[in-house]
């Protein structure tokens, strides 16, 4: 959510000002306990908190009247893949089905591919999701980041430093939230390039060059 994001990029943070106890709290009007679950679970996400974030929607779910909407399905999904747990894709494939093409929900289910590092097929999955027509813009930096995130587990290196290079073109003037980010993703594809290049070539059981 971008209220929790941008209180996070001036220093601050929604966890500071809310807890636990107000996202569970009952006998609020469906509105209120949807917004405060929302920051409150977005600020976990940007924090990298899975197991809490996890744990919170879970809680959430037992004492909510009404489904979990599908903003807040697709967190517990990120909490999920975030950690690597295979059965984070499964809530994804069930997020998919009910989100569309609603940007901010496939933000969030690309953001837990792009964290799950040890997810299986994680880099292809984000890839074929990175593809649908809400993120497929070609001028989101964000999507491009990640997506150059998953061309280097693929070790399609120039190509992620295409992407990068995309998305560094894409950031407004004066952007510093990301642009650090986007720096380091392009060191790391650039270092992970000349390694593949310098690596010894492996030889087969008969002694052969393979």
């Amino acid at each position: 959510m971008d209220a929790a994001w941008a209180a996070r990029s001036a220093g601050h943070s929604v966890l500071a000002l809310l807890s636990p106890q107000d996202v569970t709290a009952m006998g609020l009007d469906p509105i209120t306990a949807r917004t405060l679950a929302h920051l409150y679970l977005s600020a976990l996400r940007f924090d990298f908190r899975c197991p809490t974030l996890q744990r919170l929607v879970e809680q959430l779910a037992e004492t909510a009247r009404q489904p979990l909407d599908c903003y807040t399905r697709a967190l517990y999904a990120f909490a999920l893949l975030g950690q690597s747990r295979p059965e984070g894709l499964a809530v994804m494939d069930e997020v998919l089905a009910d989100a569309g093409q609603h940007t901010k929900t496939l933000h969030v289910l690309l953001h837990g591919l792009w964290l799950g590092q040890d997810l299986d097929h994680g880099a292809e999955r984000l890839l074929a999701l990175s593809s649908r027509p809400a993120l497929a813009t070609g001028s989101d930096p964000i999507v491009l980041f990640r997506v150059a995130g998953a061309l280097r587990r693929l070790g399609r290196y120039d190509e992620g430093l295409g992407a990068i290079d995309r998305a560094i073109d894409c950031l407004p003037p004066g952007d510093t939230s990301v642009h650090a980010d986007l720096v380091r993703e392009r060191s790391l594809l650039c270092t992970a390039r000349d390694l593949h290049q310098h690596r010894p070539p492996t030889r087969t059981s008969s002694g052969v060059p393979s």
